[in-house]
């Protein structure tokens, strides 16, 4: 089966890439950040293929009129990383009272298109203490996204009334919720960035699913740099050897991968060489290393990348090699470690377009994630197929009887 999908906020690309790389094929996306559009459109018109003939609506979600959209009613999966700075820890943390909260607006669309599915990403910092109630009129919000608010109804009030119809609730649309926190690298992302998925499935959807396994550790690279086998791969002499700090344990999984596997075979950021054959990898000057931001070191997942609250962050965005030397990371560098494909060009200048990035899912971590939900949408439907066809069958049996 085809499985038709939605983007909301679709920024840089990271969720879409990662979507469209597991198979959904995209009705639309959604952003409002003009150079986020622009990066999708630049992409478009040089018919790259997770992009080709994308709908781009450049604008704010809640004034989509979607009846207009081709297509959108035959969604079979909405997928959505709703601004993250009302949560993020780098952030004011403000929560409801941040315009910038988009969660209503997602479950909005949610109730509109009635997906059979969703995911919706998020930072870490939703599950702090400082914002548990909040997290759970969320999960309540999107498994009910019919229930709306009432005017004049605050979102405390919304929350009181939705724990009070949950376990009783008379409207048709719901979804069965899983929740899970996890960090990018032990899903083979060079990068500990720690976010949270919210994954439902409509209710008459007979999913079975659970959350995909993590396959990389810290363990596992451990193991390999104290065997050798990584310094000896990467050609590292013994003076340049800094190892992670695990405990190296053989446990089935693969090696975490490490800045120094993220840039294999690039060239230095502003050679000839790499202005003439690679997109957005010239060399930022200016990087320094002070307390709180000594950059990321080349034989570990690289830092989380951020896009920061007034532009770029040098620490979370830079390199740090084994001399104690540290650089910015060029823009495709910092592609390279969010897994963006090499093709895949950034629009804007170093500082726009890192924001970007710095907002993206993880296109490898995106593409596990939905893959798993696409997988297991269908199954569903050709159970559903299946069932259909013996029930005609029979019919047709009656009919002949």
């Amino acid at each position: 089966m085809t499985v038709r999908g939605v983007e909301l906020f679709a920024g840089g690309g990271g969720l879409l890439l990662g979507s469209a790389l597991a198979g959904v094929q995209h009705v639309a996306a959604a952003e409002w950040n003009r150079w986020a559009c622009e990066t999708m459109r630049e992409n478009a018109v040089t018919d790259y293929p997770l992009v080709r003939g994308l709908r781009i609506l450049e604008g704010d979600v809640r004034s989509i009129a979607w009846e207009t959209i081709p297509g959108s009613d035959q969604v079979d999966l909405v997928t959505a990383g709703p601004p993250c700075q009302p949560f993020s820890l780098g952030g004011r943390a403000r929560s409801a009272d941040d315009p910038r909260d988009m969660f209503p607006a997602t479950t909005g669309v949610i109730e509109k298109l009635r997906p059979r599915a969703f995911v919706v990403e998020n930072v870490k910092g939703l599950t702090r203490s400082t914002f548990s109630d909040y997290f759970e009129f969320i999960k309540l919000r999107l498994q009910h996204p019919e229930i709306r608010a009432r005017e004049g109804e605050t979102w405390v009030e919304h929350f009181s009334r939705l724990q009070r119809e949950h376990t009783a609730v008379r409207a048709d649309l719901q979804y069965k919720l899983i929740t899970t926190l996890v960090d990018a690298a032990d899903y083979g992302v060079p990068q500990r960035r720690h976010r949270v998925f919210m994954v439902g499935f409509r209710s008459d959807v007979d999913a079975d699913w659970n959350f995909p396994e993590p396959t990389h550790s810290a363990h596992a690279l451990a193991a390999v740099q104290r065997s050798g086998e990584y310094w000896d791969r990467h050609r590292v002499s013994k003076r340049d050897r800094i190892p992670v700090r695990a405990t190296p344990v053989d446990d089935g999984r693969r090696p975490w991968r490490t800045v120094r596997d993220a840039l294999a075979g690039m060239p230095s950021p502003g050679s000839i060489r790499a202005r003439r054959a690679w997109l957005d990898h010239d060399l930022q000057a200016g990087a320094r290393s002070y307390p709180g931001h000594t950059g990321s070191a080349l034989d570990e997942p690289s830092k989380a990348l951020k896009a920061g609250v007034h532009g770029v962050p040098g620490g979370e965005n830079m390199v740090r090699f084994p001399n104690g030397s540290v650089r910015y990371y060029s823009t495709r560098e910092a592609a390279r470690i969010q897994t963006f494909p090499d093709r895949y060009a950034l629009h804007g200048a170093w500082g726009e377009a890192m924001r970007q990035i710095g907002n993206a899912v993880p296109v490898k971590l995106a593409e596990t994630v939905v893959g798993s939900v696409v997988e297991h949408l269908e199954l569903d439907a050709g159970r559903h197929h299946a069932a259909d066809a013996d029930q005609a069958r029979t019919l047709r049996r009656l009919a002949l009887s």
